[in-house]
């Protein structure tokens, strides 16, 4: 029998790379985005496709979508902080309204669940690297609490979901993953190195650089989602999906500089407020239940995130 797969969310940077990846396996898709930042551009390898479909839906308002759909992937919400930080109430409202309806569309449809929850859920951690049982430490009311939060709301919702209607739901912890079709002002750190050290651009490092972050390339992120979703027996779990090489960020402003040619120099501003010090996520559990782990290294990675850039995308 065809599967059906919703992804809201779909026209962004990794919606729709899993709406590629998704029809690519023989799955039929319906993304739904409000474009608020997906970007049609991003659909143009499928757009064309039979088993492809493009809803403009914001889901702040219910879903509705005729016939059976097997699996719901939830990627809708601003992610990055300039947007989410512009967007604040948008992005609460996302989370929450937009995370209700989409539930209660897979109560009704009796379908499959999955969210792209954050490593922001675990805020400046104290515990390294970060294990799902970790409770985190974040500001319930900082300039980043509208992001952090709201995603910590979903992720409470979902559980309810599991608990009250036994929806076969799955919480994903990402951590920082780029790739081809990110966007270079959302102000994230590899495309905005990159961006700047091709037009030879100050690299603008925040605080002395020496906070960490792992960096997870898209096409196994996409093979990280996919196989939390397709797995049995998944309802209620959490599991961090991200690649635990750990990298300061002067490293990463290095390496990209070095890869470029660039002839940029290196400055520092100051840390934003409530920005975390350290980022290493603990894939012990995706290992164990989804026999997941990262293939591409952080070079390999940056090479083609860079030639995507360097093609003027």
């Amino acid at each position: 029998m065809n599967k059906t797969a919703v992804v809201a969310g779909g026209a962004g940077f990794l919606g729709s790379h899993l709406c590629e990846s998704l029809i690519n396996s023989g799955i039929k898709v319906i993304c739904m985005d409000n474009l608020g930042t997906g970007r049609m551009e991003n659909l143009g390898a499928i757009i064309k496709n039979k088993k492809f479909r493009f809803i403009k839906h914001d889901v702040r308002r219910p879903l509705k979508v005729k016939g059976r759909v097997d699996y719901v992937f939830h990627l809708a919400s601003y992610a990055s902080p300039p947007y989410y930080q512009a967007k604040s109430i948008e992005t609460l409202l996302t989370n929450s309204v937009g995370t209700y309806n989409i539930l209660e569309f897979c109560r009704l449809k009796k379908a499959r669940y999955l969210i792209t929850s954050t490593s922001e859920a675990y805020g400046d951690p104290k515990e390294h690297p970060q294990k799902e049982t970790y409770w985190g430490n974040v500001n319930p009311v900082g300039i980043r609490s509208c992001y952090d939060e709201a995603k910590r709301f979903a992720e409470a919702m979902t559980m309810e979901f599991v608990r009250k209607f036994k929806v076969d739901a799955r919480i994903i912890r990402i951590f920082n993953t780029y790739g081809p079709r990110l966007q270079k002002d959302d102000g994230r750190v590899i495309s905005n190195f990159i961006w700047q050290a091709q037009h030879d651009k100050d690299l603008t490092i925040y605080g002395d650089g020496s906070q960490t972050r792992s960096f997870c390339y898209v096409s196994d992120q996409i093979k990280g989602l996919t196989a939390a979703m397709m797995k049995d027996g998944l309802a209620g779990e959490v599991i961090n999906i991200g690649n635990p090489d750990e990298f300061t960020v002067k490293e990463a402003a290095v390496i990209i500089k070095e890869m470029t040619g660039s002839k940029s120099k290196i400055i520092y501003k100051p840390l934003p407020k409530d920005d975390p010090t350290r980022r290493k996520p603990d894939i012990t559990k995706a290992k164990k239940i989804l026999g997941w782990e990262p293939q591409v290294k952080l070079r390999e990675g940056l090479s083609h995130t860079i030639k995507w850039f360097a093609d003027g995308k």
